[in-house]
């Protein structure tokens, strides 16, 4: 089974520019996270995928290696796509690693990459969901799981409701999961769902993997106990340094 390991990075983001290139305790973070993907002993090869030259060069810089993909990507999935034609080396599957969470623990790469079968066709990651508060936070994308632990859903709002509960037991009443945002794809399952168009439930949630689920395709979710948390907004990073309790 062979495995490549795709960062996206892109500079150009809405909420905060120039995010990859953000110091945090003297690294940058895509440096962070370059580094603990690749300790991964899974991974057969890993690669930056940025549409900046100021983040190619900086991690060129650090020693990784570099493809400049387009700008106009909508989404994580098709900038890993054009990355891995652009890479020119054949893998059975492609793990798309989240570029904001410095902090990802290699155990959860390998975790997501024994996942990766001959009739798997899309992986992801999932962590129990046990406090009130985060259950009912509209930025935690909760699951819903048929027996196979294949997504049915996935959605900003709490599915399903427990009926005749009130609200703050729920989470006692149902084993709720939440979304940990890496995914795993083989390779001609990629290039499919790169072509799909966006979709009505996608469009609702702003969730591209509703586009996936909605055109019949499997998402296998794999259980994780580690909680890398992701870096949006500049307000995130003492938070998530807090949360992770990085000295």
């Amino acid at each position: 089974m062979s495995i490549i390991g795709i960062i996206p990075a892109r500079y150009a983001s809405t909420r905060f520019p120039g995010k990859p290139l953000i110091e945090i305790k003297g690294k940058s973070m895509i440096q962070r996270v370059y580094e603990q993907t690749a300790k991964a002993k899974l991974l057969n090869s890993v690669i930056i995928a940025t549409e900046d030259e100021r983040i190619a060069k900086h991690c060129e810089a650090f020693g990784a290696k570099v493809v400049i993909t387009k700008p106009e990507h909508p989404s994580g999935t098709d900038r890993c796509f054009e990355a891995y034609k652009l890479n020119g080396q054949t893998f059975e599957h492609i793990l798309n690693v989240q570029g904001d969470e410095p902090f990802l623990d290699p155990e959860q790469i390998d975790s997501l990459a024994m996942a990766c079968k001959a009739d798997t066709e899309i992986a992801t990651q999932m962590i129990r969901c046990s406090d009130h508060e985060i259950l009912f936070d509209k930025g935690e994308v909760k699951i819903v799981l048929n027996p196979n632990n294949e997504a049915i859903y996935f959605s900003r709002s709490v599915i399903p409701a427990i009926k005749g509960k009130d609200e703050k037991e729920w989470h006692k009443h149902y084993n709720y999961f939440r979304h940990v945002g890496m995914y795993a794809y083989r390779a001609d399952i990629l290039e499919k769902i790169t072509r799909l168009q966006p979709s009505a439930l996608e469009l609702a949630e702003s969730l591209e993997q509703l586009r996936w689920v909605e055109h019949g395709y499997k998402i296998k979710c794999v259980e994780t106990t580690f909680d890398s948390h992701c870096i949006d907004t500049p307000e995130d990073i003492e938070k998530v340094i807090r949360l992770m309790k990085i000295q």
